[in-house]
């Protein structure tokens, strides 16, 4: 037997128990029990069959679980434990089973967790249904569960390896089950993505900053790549908060075994902001700043959400949630539509543009409780369409959007450099498969032309543009554009030449030993031809000739005294040739006697025994030295200050070794022959060595000079001088050691910053250690380094450059002239340049010399960033010139100069008043009103003003004065009514003067108008009079505002609303109401603040008359039926539905009869009858061939009858 056990949180609620979809009754299988919030299921007497998936529903929440029967003859002891999180975002009423979360996703059942496998389930084991979802294991390091307190900062961190994918994989972090993290995006979530390229690994990241307690909760990343999907589910818990918990929990054990319970909570934080909220509260001004907090990005469909949401909206009957008006997909991901419905039974259609969906692979139905979900896989552009709800009568609309993604460029393009005739490729990468690339040089669109010289190849996401033999004229700026980015790099094409890396070298060997020619040169594929004396050499069985990559060598054994000559080697192709010659040495050895003293015999062409050896770092360094003596000598070998190296003994009767040491040193004995040999010679081994022989009849002695070459160390990190539009002039220091060789020069390198392809700049090695680079993108970052050169090689490479980028200078500024002069500045300004470049201005620099003179003198420190600058300090009377240049990046422009020297003079101008147009007239201001008042004027030197106010000082306390070079300006903060008046300035430079005057008028509000009488009343007329106010507010009275109050009511309604006059006529009054009045004055303020009320009041006097109202002839609406649209007569096929519609109008309204034959059909049950609104139909449930023939439709009220008729014509299903 086992047993599941289920708690809700309420105890009233309705507890479905499923088996395969099917509902379960108690019964002698099947046990059900409800006690409070607690339900169990008890299934007697397990079997095979049993073993199924199973499921509990309460209210809209459904977990599902599996039950596994397994065969064991003694049963143990199993706990199962499923723990379910439901959330709900909409309570339902009357649902009293549905959980009471305050979450604020709703968890679908089939994206539910899975129940744990516990490891000792022994007969029953829960499995969790995961259905359409194919996990692969995409993930190499998942993100884990994490802990922060309120206001730390905590990272998530994904790692997935591409190397086996196919397309870059998708990422998407979610809050919840629903929430999409990727729209929350801005100052409290940051999503970073990172790729290694060496180890081929995505590192995707999710940083929450400045956690706040409803950051709490659940947390699933899902990572795809085309067919492959991988899924993580983690958790985020914030200290220092309030939380919410609830629960939902299913545990199942076995009856025999003990229960025991495991609750398990989940943990919710408050409510997440709803930024609809905040819009709908917000104003206006606001919307774009919250937008951008909240990374709403498209502006216009915000608004017009919003617009939707202040509308009322009617009450629905059959949703509880309707869709929202719109959703937006990526193209290639999956949407998912879910609406509520009212009814839990009910059916629901889909509609795409009006049609109706069925159910296919992309396409897929759920219904979960009162849940309804439209799932679209792999959305395409033709799934962008409006989808429609129905249920009944009733439907809900929403308009589904597909944005396809621009298509940008993951893997620029890199500059090459080719020797021409080469074949070149100019491959990137975009980010979708197919998709359309444009290749430009130089601006100019590429095609496929008819000598093919350029063809473009496409695989998957990579586009190559192939140039066959590339020539001279291909070299140019090459540009990839897609509708989301571009990419640039630089060909260039040089000419072929052959580099040698290493020449022949003369040789000078015995008899019988090996004689080795070798060279190396750039090109692998250079064939070449060795002469002897003019005479090309034949491989034979003494003479080898090797070519192995880039070496090639001649080697000949055995040598003979014929052997020697001038060898060389030419190369295929090229006019030039090397050359070495090979020198025989011929050993003489007289007869001595017995008792010979020991000998050496040095005979290096010519050359003294202290002649110097040179050998190349790394090669072996062989001494031979032929000695004779008798008996045989002692040799021994030394270096430098007498350090002893090796002592031998040379024996005549044969070949002797003897090594040294680490093994490098090593000497060979034959019969009158030395041979001292140092393998991998380095730096170390440079110095003076000398050979000492010795026997009992005396002893020799010979130095030897040996000097070790090697590649120079690299030079110092190379240093940027100067930049311009397109170049560079870099500097660097020659390297520390040469190697034993002059340096012959230098080889740069070049490479854009964000790449990794090097360029070389110069074949030929360049002997100065500056260098101007030219051919550069300008805005572009790039970097340089140098190699040193030698006769023995090329050093390794320099440390590299800093960044920098090529900027031309900007052109000149515009519009130098003088602004103002006095007798000790001068000011300038100007206009900033037409032509800025691509780096950004850092300011401007001023500079001023006497005339006549060339010593520029800076006006002051730095650089200004104003177009406009007070010179100060300079010598009254003297003549000077001004000049000035924009600096930027790339250092100074051109400078720009006035047309002439200035003089340094303050020249005398006469005071003049300047009054603004509206000044000119009274100026009219209300009381409390601001006045501020800017009079501009001219004068050198300044000028003394004065203000006055009808001819009196004015108070200060009440009148500000502030006054400038230029203008003066009189300022009152709250005006009133004794400020008005006219006000007069003077401006005053020595006995020269200028005056001007301003009116300024202050208004108020009028009195209240005095004495209203009235003075008649007659008939509905009463006549009134008054008087104007006292007090007029400092300007005209404009009229007046007559009112009425009935004394019933006391009701105040205008009469008259701008009336000139002190007396008028009030008509159209009640008979049998008393009146009285009110009267206002008005001028250009406004109203006066009290009224003047009449005293006495109007009574109309009643006078009596009969009222008769007009008789009206009633309307007769009554109409005969008549059909306004008729039958149609048609053809169905055989087993389908057919219906038949036409209309009617008539009033009242018609009663109708549909006959068959002519014969009454309204109460067979093959036939239904509607009517909606005039439009009648009838409906034939799958006609036969019986019954095809006339059908008529015939209406009928008290006004008369119509009737219309047609044929119908039942064809057989299958013919």
């Amino acid at each position: 037997t086992v047993v599941f056990e289920t708690e809700t949180e309420k105890p009233d609620a309705k507890v479905r128990w499923q088996s395969n979809t099917k509902d379960l009754a108690s019964g002698d299988k099947y046990m059900i029990k409800a006690d409070g919030n607690k339900h169990s299921l008890t299934i007697q007497a397990v079997t095979k069959e049993d073993g199924t998936a199973y499921a509990v529903i309460a209210g809209g929440s459904k977990v599902k679980f599996d039950l596994k029967v397994k065969e064991k003859e003694v049963m143990e002891e199993v706990k199962l434990e499923v723990k379910e999180e439901v959330k709900k975002e909409v309570k339902k009423e009357g649902d009293p089973g549905a959980p009471d979360l305050a979450a604020t996703d709703t968890l679908a059942p089939e994206e539910a967790p899975a129940p744990a496998e516990t490891p000792a389930a022994a007969d029953t084991t829960p499995v969790a249904p995961q259905p359409g979802t194919d996990l692969t294991g995409l993930f190499t390091e998942k993100p884990q569960s994490g802990e922060v307190a309120v206001g730390e900062n905590i990272n998530f961190v994904a790692k997935v390896n591409a190397a086996s994918l196919l397309k870059k994989p998708t990422i998407k972090w979610f809050k919840g089950k629903w929430m999409d993290l990727a729209s929350k995006s801005g100052k409290s979530l940051q999503l970073k993505e990172l790729y290694d390229r060496n180890s081929k690994v995505y590192t995707f990241e999710m940083q929450i900053i400045a956690a706040k307690p409803s950051f709490a909760g659940a947390y699933r990343c899902e990572v795809s790549s085309r067919d492959k999907f991988d899924s993580c589910n983690f958790d985020l818990t914030v200290h220092g908060g309030n939380y919410n918990c609830s629960y939902f929990l299913l545990s199942a054990f076995l009856a025999k075994a003990y229960s025991k319970y495991q609750l398990f909570f989940i943990v919710k934080s408050e409510p997440d902001e709803d930024v609809w909220e905040i819009l709908q509260k917000a104003k206006a001004s606001e919307y774009e700043k919250i937008a951008f907090q909240y990374g709403i990005t498209d502006l216009r469909g915000m608004l017009k959400r919003l617009k939707k949401m202040k509308k009322e909206e009617k009450k629905s009957e059959a949703f509880l949630k309707k869709l929202d008006p719109a959703y937006q997909v990526e193209k290639g991901h999956k949407m998912k539509l879910c609406i509520e419905v009212a009814n839990e039974d009910v059916d629901v259609k889909w509609l795409k543009n009006g049609q109706e969906i069925q159910s296919t692979g992309r396409y897929i139905f759920e219904s979960v409780g009162n849940k309804r979900y439209l799932t679209i896989n792999h959305c395409s552009l033709s799934d962008d369409a409006t989808y429609t709800c129905v249920v009944g009568d009733e439907k809900c609309t929403t308009e589904l959007f597909v944005k396809e993604p621009p298509v940008t460029i993951t893997s620029n393009l890199e500059d090459q450099m080719v020797m021409k005739g080469e074949r070149v490729e100019l491959e990137c990468e975009v980010s979708e498969e197919g998709a359309t690339v444009k290749w430009e040089k130089d601006g100019v669109e590429l095609t496929r032309d008819e000598s093919f010289k350029y063809r473009f190849k496409k695989d998957g996401r990579k586009h190559v543009l192939i140039i066959n033999e590339a020539t001279k004229e291909d070299c140019g700026h090459y540009t990839v554009k897609t509708n989301g980015g571009e990419s640039m790099a630089e060909l260039m094409v040089s000419e072929k030449e052959l580099e040698v890396y290493q020449n022949i070298a003369d040789l000078t060997v015995k008899a019988k030993d090996e004689a080795v020619f070798k060279c190396e040169v750039s090109d692998e594929t250079v064939k070449g031809i060795w002469y002897k004396n003019g005479v090309e050499v034949k491989a034979d069985a003494r003479t080898h000739i090797t070519h192995i990559g880039r070496i090639h060598k001649l080697t000949i054994d055995d040598v003979k005294p014929e052997d020697q000559g001038d060898y060389t080697f030419v190369p295929e192709g090229y006019a030039f040739n090397l050359s070495a010659k090979l020198n025989f040495l011929e050993v003489k050895i007289d007869y001595v006697p017995r008792q010979d003293p020991p000998k050496i015999h040095l005979d290096c062409m010519g050359h003294t025994a202290d002649s110097t050896i040179v050998v190349v770092a790394g090669n072996k360094l062989r001494l031979d030295v032929p000695i004779t003596g008798d008996p045989a000598p002692t040799v021994i070998w030394t270096k430098g200050e007498k350090v002893k190296l090796l002592v031998f003994l040379i024996s005549h009767t044969g070949y002797q070794v003897m090594t040294e040491g680490d093994g490098r040193l090593h000497v060979e004995s034959t019969k009158g022959h030395c041979i001292f040999t140092i393998e991998g010679a380095d730096k170390q081994d440079e110095g003076l060595y000398s050979v000492i022989v010795r026997n009992p009849a005396g002893e020799d002695k010979a130095d030897i000079n040996v000097k070790v070459v090697d590649a120079p160390d690299p030079p110092s990190a190379p240093r940027i001088l100067s930049v311009g539009e397109d170049s560079c002039v870099v500097q660097w220091d020659p390297p520390k050691s040469d190697g034993g060789n002059p340096i012959i020069g230098y080889v740069l390198e070049r490479k854009k910053k964000k790449s990794y392809r090097w360029m070389r700049l110069n074949f030929d090695p360049y002997t100065d250690t500056t260098y101007e680079a030219k051919r550069m993108i300008e805005g572009v970052e790039y970097e340089m380094r140098v190699y040193a050169v030698n006769a023995i090689g090329m050093s390794r490479h320099s440390a590299a450059s800093q960044p920098f980028i090529p900027v031309a200078p900007t052109s000149e500024p515009v519009g130098l002239c003088v602004d103002d002069i006095s007798d000790t500045t001068v000011s300038l300004k100007w206009r900033t340049p037409e032509h800025l470049g691509s780096s950004e201005l850092d300011g401007y620099g001023v500079e001023y010399c006497k005339e006549g003179s060339d010593e520029w003198v800076p006006a002051f420190e730095g650089l200004t960033e104003r177009t406009s600058v007070i010179i100060r300090d300079l010598p009254t009377g003297e003549k000077m010139q001004f000049r000035v240049r924009a600096y930027n990046m790339a250092g100074p422009s051109a400078p720009t100069s006035l047309a002439q020297a200035v003089t340094i003079r303050e020249i005398m101008q006469k005071p003049k008043i300047w009054i603004p147009r509206n000044l000119r007239q009274t100026l009219i201001k209300k009381v409390e009103e601001t006045i501020n008042l800017v009079i501009p004027f001219q004068g050198k030197p300044r000028p003394v003003i004065t203000w006055s106010k009808d001819g009196e000082p004015l108070n200060p306390k009440q009148v500000s004065i502030r006054n400038s070079d230029t203008d003066t300006i009189l300022f009152i903060r709250k005006s009133e009514r004794k400020d008005s008046g006219k006000y007069e300035v003077k401006l005053q430079i020595e006995n020269v003067e200028d005056t001007a005057s301003i009116s300024i008028q202050i208004v108020d509000l009028p009195g209240s108008p005095e004495k209203l009488k009235i003075m008649d009343v007659w008939g509905f007329n009463v006549a009134l009079e008054w008087k104007p106010p006292k007090d007029n507010g400092n300007c005209e009275i404009t009229g007046y505002m007559v009112q009425k109050a009935d004394k019933k009511t006391m009701e105040w309604y205008t009469v008259y609303e701008l009336y000139r006059r002190t007396n008028c006529v009030v008509a159209d009054l009640i008979m049998g109401n008393e009146y009285i009045f009110r009267i206002y004055a008005v001028n250009m303020v406004g109203l006066s603040l009290e009224p003047c009320f009449s005293a006495d009041s109007a009574y109309i006097q009643k006078t009596g008359f009969e009222y008769k109202p007009p008789t009206y002839k009633e309307h007769d609406f009554s109409e005969a039926p008549k059909f306004t649209h008729p039958l149609v007569s048609r053809s169905v096929i055989a087993g389908y539905n057919a219906t038949l519609s036409c209309s009617v109008r008539g009033i009242p309204k018609p009663k109708v009869t549909w006959y068959k034959n002519k014969m009454d059909i309204s109460n067979e049950a093959k036939y239904r009858m509607f009517s909606k609104q005039g439009v009648l139909t009838l409906e034939i449930r799958k006609p036969c061939s019986f019954d095809g023939g006339v059908y008529m439709c015939k209406a009928v009220n008290a006004s008369g009858e119509d009737a219309v008729e047609c044929k119908l014509e039942i064809r057989r299903k299958y013919p």
